[in-house]
């Protein structure tokens, strides 16, 4: 199997000391999984130097908290301080094996690592609650940052993307938890060994790296059977695959405590999974979502020792009201909510802190409303999705929104996207289904490919997806025509999304601009 081969290249042959962490070398260090891990690094008092492509402000600020930062690869960049690492980290999907600074450390003999080895070494003196699954994950870890935040316990976090509440991806807290996104793409999530852990969803994905959908549904199965003793498999009743692991894990017996959340429905059908959260009601309104939940989780469960008796749990009704729309939204909230409270959270102030959430960036991240003009009250969004159930699920909250709006000055407003493919093996795998989620919108922009790692596969392009679309469909070939075809097809109160793991983020207050402009 794919996945046999590809874990052993993320695993390494031997756990990381605290000596090999002394002085830590990250290339790549400005993306947001590396630069998070180097933030916590330097909190906790270690040197860090690193290096990538070009200044950011990402750079600026690992700079300003003492971090020494190269501006370009080359073997050098090992002596920036003086002194030779103690190990150098890379990320194997977007750092070359032939990056100079990589071929030096092995030359040298300096332990090269993955940061999810790092990331695994920090969290061994922490209780550790990570979150898995195809979709979700930085909005899950998010939200269970924030409700654990909101009941006083402070904990270290490394989530993938910033927090809008405080503006960074990753904090070294005082508390005994640690939070964080175990990641599925290369297995890296294989590295961990949580006390409690969260898959919101499996669906087939990255099958460039598994390549098959049965691998990759089984590195979660690998991920739960790494669970502590005694610890906690929490599972999303509402998708067949989470829930099919959570039967799996408890046909094996009890070393592990399964909890499931979900609708009422949900819950329903998977009556061997004790329920710890079911969403009896949600209510799309303008502004937001809002749900009925019944809590079943006993607070202040001992998340990493056996115990946590279902029959024993106190039952509380609680309303949640995100900011965030969409059903999806509900789920990751739920999700955090039951997570927090295994974890240590009280009931009432982990909703508090999941009602007091913010967002993440790029998730349905607001841009701008125009407020006078032709195109008064159109809103512009940004969103990562760039899978076609996330697609999905962003433009039927996108929907729900404008259902629960009135319309202005007689205009019907409606759901407009722009989206740019990302990667042309997952282009060449989804095509029919990216064309039928992109189609719950009213007329949509479709850029090419951004390839990413990737190179271009022959006859792989935009139009695999434009040509099966039910709605009005343009092609964009240039990025710099996209704010002008928008202007040119929306109107008032109309919801324009930019979509995609790409550029196309680049696109939103672009596009907010052109539509202050006078229409011609």
């Amino acid at each position: 199997m794919h996945l046999e081969r590809h874990a052993r290249r993320v695993n390494p042959a031997h756990a990381i000391t605290p000596d090999e962490l002394r002085h830590v070398h990250m290339v790549g260090i400005g993306g947001v999984g590396m630069s998070g891990v180097a933030r916590i690094l330097l909190d906790r008092g270690y040197t860090v130097t690193g290096s990538d492509m070009k200044d950011s402000l990402t750079i600026l600020a690992l700079r300003a908290a003492g971090a020494v930062i190269a501006t370009e690869h080359k073997a050098e960049n090992l002596d920036l301080t003086g002194d030779t690492p103690t190990c150098v980290v890379t990320s194997f999907a977007a750092i070359p094996q032939d990056n100079p600074e990589l071929v030096g450390a092995r030359e040298r003999g300096i332990p090269v690592v993955t940061r999810s080895d790092v990331l695994g070494a920090l969290l061994l003196d922490h209780v550790s609650l990570l979150i898995a699954g195809t979709h979700g994950k930085t909005s899950t870890t998010s939200l269970a940052v924030i409700a654990l935040q909101q009941a006083g316990m402070d904990p270290s976090f490394a989530v993938g993307g910033q927090l809008s509440t405080t503006g960074t991806n990753a904090h070294h807290g005082t508390g005994s938890v640690f939070v964080a996104e175990a990641d599925e793409s290369d297995a890296s999530l294989l590295t961990y060994s949580p006390n409690v852990a969260v898959v919101t969803n499996i669906e087939a994905d990255h099958l460039d790296f598994y390549g098959s959908e049965e691998s990759y549904i089984h590195v979660f199965d690998e991920f739960a059977d790494r669970i502590v003793d005694g610890g906690y498999l929490v599972v999303c009743l509402d998708d067949p695959h989470a829930a099919a692991l959570g039967e799996r894990i408890v046909q094996q017996g009890d070393r592990i405590n399964v909890i499931g959340y979900g609708t009422s429905d949900a819950c329903t059908r998977h009556p061997s999974i004790a329920v710890g959260a079911e969403i009896t009601e949600i209510t799309p309104k303008p502004d937001r979502t809002d749900a009925l939940i019944r809590i079943s989780v006993p607070a202040h469960a001992s998340a990493g020792n056996s115990g946590g008796d279902q029959n024993e749990a106190e039952t509380s009704t609680h309303r949640v009201e995100m900011h965030i729309p969409g059903k999806h939204m509900v789920l990751n909230a739920v999700a955090a909510i039951v997570s927090s409270v295994l974890v240590g959270a009280d009931h009432e102030r982990a909703v508090s802190g999941v009602n007091g959430f913010q967002g993440v960036r790029r998730r349905f991240e607001s841009h701008g409303t125009i407020a006078h003009g032709y195109y008064e009250g159109a809103s512009v969004y940004d969103d990562y999705a760039h899978h076609p159930t996330e697609v999905r699920a962003v433009l039927t909250a996108a929907r729900e929104k404008i259902q629960a709006m009135d319309s202005v000055a007689g205009h019907q407003r409606r759901v407009i996207v722009v989206f740019q493919p990302h990667m042309y093996s997952r282009t060449e795998e989804f095509a029919s289904e990216f064309a039928d989620a992109l189609s719950l919108a009213d007329e949509a922009i479709v850029m090419d490919i951004y390839g990413a790692r990737e190179k271009p596969i022959p006859g792989v392009t935009s139009d695999l997806i434009i040509d099966q679309m039910t709605i009005p469909t343009h092609a964009a070939h240039r990025v710099d025509e996209v704010p002008r075809m928008v202007s040119s097809i929306a109107g008032p109160g109309d919801i324009i999304l930019t979509m995609g793991a790409g550029t196309v983020t680049m696109l939103a207050d672009p596009i907010v601009a052109a539509l202050h402009e006078p229409v011609q």
